[in-house]
This record gives structure tokens, C-alpha cells and sequence, in this order.
């Protein structure tokens, strides 16, 4: 086993109680599945936690990141320094607040939030349900899907600051645009979200989330490691439908390739490496743009 880092020795000095893993591989918490070592992975259990974390991160003046269920994540080949958060099994909790608003924390995934409101006869996350990701993500990155966006259903936002101070924050205060928040500019951590919906019968709901789940299932490339949409959607068109027009359906480079499935998604073959997915998606835009005059951006976060 490889000396700690003196990192390593000072955060696990001040934070005897934290899970903290040293040399944790990104790959195994993206869905990508790539990722060299994280210097070291600290994985809260609650809020309390969390805000000890960033106090002492504050303390000892060193930069972190946040991953959630690390489904929109390219993590680099050669590692992380530093500390990377872990909130997938962090923030956990669901209640109704009142005849049509719930409360999902940060760490509950969007499925099980759509699954929760559903079997509560309330509607408008639908969209959400086979969206991989957690729901502090999602309201992190407006995340959406088949004509729906979190800024539609999404009230208010509990936030905690980098000092650990927590408030909230109006669904106008959010600046929610196009696969966007002002917690991009902020660094604020979701902690949950307060989503207003509309009573409708459990079945129907039920009925609509189905109808999603097999339209994904029959057009995107679920057995392959991937990270969803690769690209935004720009202005003039359709990703998908711009890299299909270029020819690009099944373009490889490396191990990682533009899906033969869905022409949205990047996929991992089985042995891509951060740089194979970088060069995949710059050639892609370069195409396209040399095909159409449309400028693609990833929406994958290439950290």
C-alpha cells in the first residue's frame, strides 16, 4: 500500500468519524465506468456531516468536488487530488408536505422521487423517472427529458453555501435555464427540493411512466456504460439527429464510440478511457460543424 498523502493524514486527523477512502477509483461511482483515483472519496451521511466536511475543507484550505450518482460525469484518467464528496447515499428522504407539494432530499434518485409522487396520485415528474441520476443533480443541472424540466415542478431549493450555511432559494432565485442553475455559478449543494404538482389518479400516472420506460428501452443503448444525452440540444436542431445526418452513428475512437442505437449517446465499449471520450465527443462537434454550421456542446461535465 502506497504512503498517505499529507492530505490524507490532516483530513482524517480532523475527521476521525467520516467514511473517507484514499486512492478510490472514480470508475467504479460514474456511469461511465471511467475514472483514475480520487486522492480521497469522503462519503457523509447527513447534512451534519456534510457541513463538518466543507467547514474543515474551508480549514484547510483545499478545493473538493461534488459527485452524485456521478451519472453526467467524465472523471479523468490520471485521478483526482484532492477530496471528491460522495452524496449518492447521502441526504436521504421523501415526505408529502401538503395535498400537492413533496419534499425529495439530495440524495434520493429522480426515479425513486417520480415513483414516490405516482403512488401518491400526483403528477408531473414523469419525465423524471428514468432519469439515472439523483435529484441534487438534477435540480443542479435542470435536468429533463420527453418535454419536461425541473424548473417546471421544482417550488424552492434547501441549499447549503461552501461554510455549511444552509437556505433557500425560490424556483426564480435558482436562475433555472436550458441544462442550468445559478448553483453552477454559486457552488451551493443541494440539500432537497420542494416540488409542486398536480392531483391526477395513481394509475394514470403509473400508466404514462410505463409508456416513457419502454420508449427508452427500445431507443437507447442501455447495456452500455454511457452517461445519457452526450451532447445539448443546440439551437437549430437535434444532436441526435445532426450526428446521424454527419455519418457519425457508430463512430469510434478508442473504446469509446457514438452509439449504433441512439445517435445522442456516447458509449463506453468496455475499455475507454477519459481521453478516448474527450477525443470522441471534440471530433463529433468538429463534424457536425463542418456538416451543418452547428456548433455541438457536451453536456456530459468533463471534469
Amino acid at each position: 500500500m502506497r504512503d498517505m498523502t499529507d492530505f490524507q493524514r490532516k483530513l482524517s486527523s480532523f475527521l476521525p468519524e467520516i467514511e473517507l477512502r484514499f486512492e478510490e477509483p472514480m470508475a467504479k461511482h460514474t456511469s461511465l465506468r471511467i475514472g483514475g483515483a480520487a486522492e480521497i472519496m469522503a462519503f457523509p451521511k447527513n447534512r451534519e456531516e456534510l457541513a463538518k466536511i466543507l467547514k474543515t475543507s474551508v480549514l484547510l484550505d483545499s478545493k473538493y468536488v461534488i459527485l452524485g450518482a456521478g451519472t453526467n460525469v467524465l472523471a479523468p484518467d490520471q485521478g483526482i487530488p484532492g477530496l471528491v464528496i460522495c452524496l449518492k447515499d447521502c441526504l436521504d428522504g421523501m415526505e408529502q408536505l401538503d395535498a400537492t407539494h413533496i419534499r425529495l432530499m439530495g440524495g434520493v434518485t429522480m426515479s425513486r422521487g417520480a415513483g414516490f409522487a405516482a403512488n401518491l396520485g400526483l403528477s408531473g415528474l414523469e419525465f423524471a423517472h428514468g432519469i439515472p441520476g439523483s435529484v441534487g443533480g438534477g435540480v443542479y443541472m435542470n435536468a429533463g427529458a420527453y418535454g419536461g424540466e425541473i424548473k417546471d415542478v421544482c417550488e424552492s431549493v434547501e441549499v447549503m453555501d461552501p461554510q455549511g450555511n444552509i437556505r433557500r432559494l425560490s424556483n426564480a432565485e435558482m436562475g433555472f435555464s436550458y441544462r442550468h442553475s445559478i448553483l453552477e455559478e454559486t457552488g451551493d449543494i443541494v440539500i432537497s427540493a420542494d416540488f409542486r404538482l398536480t392531483e391526477t389518479p395513481s394509475e394514470e400516472i403509473w400508466a404514462r411512466m410505463k409508456e416513457l420506460i419502454a420508449k427508452r428501452s427500445a431507443s437507447q443503448p442501455l447495456d452500455l456504460p454511457s452517461a445519457g444525452s452526450a451532447f445539448k440540444r443546440p439551437a437549430g436542431g437535434y444532436a441526435a439527429a445532426l450526428i446521424e445526418q454527419a455519418g457519425l452513428k457508430g463512430f469510434q475512437v478508442g473504446g469509446a464510440a457514438i452509439s449504433t442505437k441512439h445517435a445522442g449517446f456516447a458509449v463506453n465499449l468496455g475499455d475507454a478511457t477519459a481521453e478516448d471520450m474527450r477525443q470522441l465527443l471534440r471530433q463529433v462537434s468538429d463534424k457536425v460543424y463542418a456538416a451543418s454550421g452547428i456548433r455541438l456542446e457536451p453536456e456530459i461535465r468533463i471534469w
